[in-house]
């Protein structure tokens, strides 16, 4: 495999592709853009799925760019098991202990109530979820956070970053989430990292239509 693919990325990719998460072929996005490959990420329910996401997450939360962090906060609802997988991993592969918490879309009016659930989002936060698209999931998310006094959020982790132009201007979402509210944004998958293990396994006629896609909607810093 390229030296230039992290093995992690690569037996993700290729658990992605089996199982049907990762497809290449034409759909249509919420964007209205017809995309040349899609990620699936409800598709990610076996065991074997889980542990090669959440040993994916723990490597990218682990290696330099997001700060230490106390709590996980996956926003509902792909988020949530994102969150706990992620937090399971993270103490077996390197012993750190950290919590996680995650909202419900409707609080509970009932037993202990609220919209909350798990640690209390004090301290360093950091969210994970699926794929920032158009960011208003995302900045609800933030505001959630920014909502309780005792909490900063000092990171972002997604499975995927599409790298391509918002539906104004030439930047993506994740660049700016980045500026606007001055923490990074870590992908476990790029565009490219998918690109590079096309290249590789030599799907010229997949990978002309991924160089077309970036031509066309591809962010520009």
């Amino acid at each position: 495999m390229s030296a230039s693919l992290d093995p992690t990325k690569q037996a993700f990719i290729e658990a992605a592709i089996t199982h049907g998460v990762l497809l290449f072929g034409d759909f249509k996005l919420k964007s209205g853009r017809q995309s040349p490959y899609f990620f699936n990420a409800g598709l990610l329910y076996t065991s074997s799925l889980l542990s090669t996401t959440a040993s994916a997450f723990s490597a990218i939360l682990t290696g330099g760019r997001i700060p230490e962090f106390d709590v996980l906060f996956g926003p509902a609802y792909k988020g949530i098991s994102l969150a706990a997988i992620t937090a399971v991993s993270l103490y077996r592969d390197s012993g750190r202990d950290v919590s996680y918490a995650y909202n419900r879309k409707e609080a509970k009016d009932h037993g202990e109530g609220g919209s909350m659930v798990g640690a209390p989002l004090k301290g360093r936060i950091v969210i994970i979820d699926d794929v920032l698209t158009s960011g208003k999931a995302i900045r609800e998310a933030i505001a959630i956070i920014r909502a309780n006094p005792g909490a900063e959020l000092v990171g972002i982790a997604q499975l995927v970053d599409r790298q391509e132009r918002g539906q104004v201007g030439e930047r993506s979402t994740v660049m700016e989430v980045e500026e606007e509210f001055g923490v990074p944004v870590e992908a476990m998958l790029r565009m490219e990292d998918i690109m590079a293990y096309m290249r590789v396994k030599g799907m010229d006629e997949e990978l002309g239509r991924m160089e077309k896609y970036r031509q066309d909607y591809g962010a520009r810093a």
